[in-house]
């Protein structure tokens, strides 16, 4: 039996491998997604003071600190049991809808745009945002401005781009003052402009990838995502929700705590990458998916002009739920349309440069969990707290985890389709690596399991013989 090693995944955000295992035949067996990093935040906070978890968690990722700024907030704030002023919260979810924006314009037009515009196919030596800069520079200039817009949206809001300490327990630290607003309104315009710019582009260009469209983890699960009672795009209100690939309702109204009856976490071998799970079914048949697939899968409208009228263009791509997850490409340029609208909405409602918020309380439970979407999905902080207020456990259970079940079945789907026979082609092997690019995996935030770690040390000899092994 062969071996094909890819070893680093290209243009993601962290560091894996993909092992493809092939027979006599040239035929694949199996293929496995492992990830080879790993950051333990988990245990690194336990001691801490609560207060002080919104600050350290940032710290977990520079791709997305704000996502977790904000689940480490609410579980503080369910800590303290506050409600935060209406305020407050406005600024809260402005803060997240720049972060949505400024995370999938990185992820679209940085890491995914090389194989959507210069080809699956291209030579790797120009399949990359040089080569974007060098065929396509409107393209490029594009995916500049509006990741560039986001990233001043937090920074006039946080103070700065990366780890602002502007979220706070019980709130934000400060108010949001006229001007600053008036600076964040007056870039919406041309962010909106470049957002239907790509996705006319990207809906024009669907027909080139029908192969992909076919394979890249195409198969029916069920989706998790925020809800709320009107059906509507929800990324920081809500509850859980769990859906089946006919769209039914699995089960719902999921919060706090309870998310440990539904959501199972199961450790890996090969992988530092815990696989979360539907935890009734169990980890074999409970596999699901989240992020811009699952939540325009959830929602029955955007709850913004723009956005609801791509949005039914999207749901005309199946007749139930849209289950290839080459579509999170599509997906998130929706949220970004749908999150720039909101922003504008928030940002004149009349209420945003109130005086009050924040809510200042000692601790009043001994437990807390915060749960939002995050630009790649459904992220939870749950915090346990002894009576001094300092954090006797922690658990983050992040969106690549959620996906791990799911990228793993779309890599083993996608090798299936592509990788034949005993040759080497570049362009198969990228596809393998592409459909992981489609699920956007941030692996520096997801990798935080506690406890006992998977090791594997292997004393080889020089012609590669395994001379000695110590597993754990």
């Amino acid at each position: 039996m062969a071996t094909i090693r890819i070893d680093p995944i290209t243009r993601i955000e962290g560091h894996a491998r993909i092992t493809v295992q092939l027979n006599e035949q040239g035929e694949v067996q199996d293929a496995r997604f492992h990830v080879t990093q790993v950051r333990g935040f988990e245990k690194l906070c336990q001691g801490r003071p609560f207060t002080e978890m919104p600050a350290l968690m940032a710290r977990i990722c520079g791709i997305c600190p704000t996502s977790h700024l904000l689940a480490s907030s609410k579980a503080c704030d369910d800590i303290m049991a506050v409600r935060i002023p209406e305020t407050a919260e406005k600024l809260r979810r402005i803060m997240n809808l720049a972060q949505i924006t400024q995370s999938h314009a990185l992820s679209f037009f940085y890491l995914s745009s090389p194989d959507l515009l210069l080809g699956m196919d291209a030579d790797p030596e120009e399949r990359n945002i040089m080569g974007v800069i060098r065929k396509h520079p409107q393209v490029a200039r594009d995916g500049v401005k509006l990741r560039q817009f986001g990233q001043r949206v937090l920074e006039t809001l946080g103070g700065k781009r990366v780890h602002p300490g502007w979220i706070v327990p019980g709130g934000v630290s400060h108010p949001l003052q006229a001007e600053q607003r008036d600076q964040i309104l007056a870039q919406i315009p041309e962010a909106i402009e470049i957002t239907r710019r790509a996705l006319q582009w990207f809906k024009g260009q669907i027909e080139n990838f029908r192969s992909e469209v076919r394979s890249f983890a195409n198969f029916p699960t069920m989706f998790l995502a925020m809800a709320n009672d009107a059906n509507e795009f929800s990324a920081y209100n809500g509850w859980l929700r769990f859906i089946d690939a006919n769209l039914d309702i699995v089960a719902d109204h999921i919060t706090g705590t309870d998310y440990q009856n539904y959501i199972g976490e199961s450790g890996n071998e090969d992988s530092y990458l815990k696989s979360t799970y539907f935890k009734p079914l169990g980890l074999h048949d409970g596999i699901y998916r989240v992020g811009p697939l699952a939540r325009l899968n959830m929602c029955k409208s955007a709850g913004t002009p723009q956005a609801d009228e791509e949005l039914a263009e999207f749901r005309e791509l199946e007749r139930h739920s849209v289950l290839s997850s080459f579509y999170y490409h599509y997906a998130r340029l929706i949220e970004i349309l749908f999150s720039v609208e909101r922003m504008e909405t928030l940002l004149r409602d009349r209420e945003i440069l109130g005086k009050n918020v924040r809510a200042h309380a000692s601790p009043n439970n001994l437990e807390g969990v915060g749960i939002m979407e995050a630009p790649r999905g459904t992220l939870i902080h749950h915090y346990r707290i002894d009576e001094n207020g300092l954090i006797e456990s922690a658990n983050m259970v992040i969106a690549t985890g959620h996906n791990n079940l799911a990228i793993n079945h779309g890599v083993l789907q996608v090798a299936r389709q592509f990788v034949k026979g005993k040759a080497i082609e570049q362009g198969m092997l990228n596809r393998v690596e592409a459909v992981v690019r489609a699920f956007d995996p941030c692996l520096s935030c997801s990798t935080h399991a506690a406890g006992m770690m998977p090791l594997d040390i292997q004393l080889l000899s020089a012609d590669g013989e395994v001379l000695d092994r110590v597993q754990r």
